[in-house]
């Protein structure tokens, strides 16, 4: 039976190691720009509306081509 599990040893729904360096970056992120974030949010709303939107909305759905579904 242990010839269908990954060769990482990890079995089920999720990726463990990918789900640690995900929150470990989250939380690095928050930690150094937490008080930004706000801003942060505001400024990337701003360049969707401005004249890199088009760009930015490709790039977008070219990222969403590469994702499992």
């Amino acid at each position: 039976m242990t010839d269908n599990l990954p060769a990482d040893g990890e079995k089920g729904e999720g990726n463990y190691k990918a789900t640690r360096d995900y929150n470990e970056r989250t939380e690095r992120f928050l930690d150094e720009n937490g008080d930004k974030v706000e801003d942060l949010a505001r400024d990337a709303a701003a360049d969707l509306d401005g004249e890199e939107g088009d760009e930015l909305r490709q790039a977008e759905e070219e990222g969403k081509s590469h994702a499992k579904s």
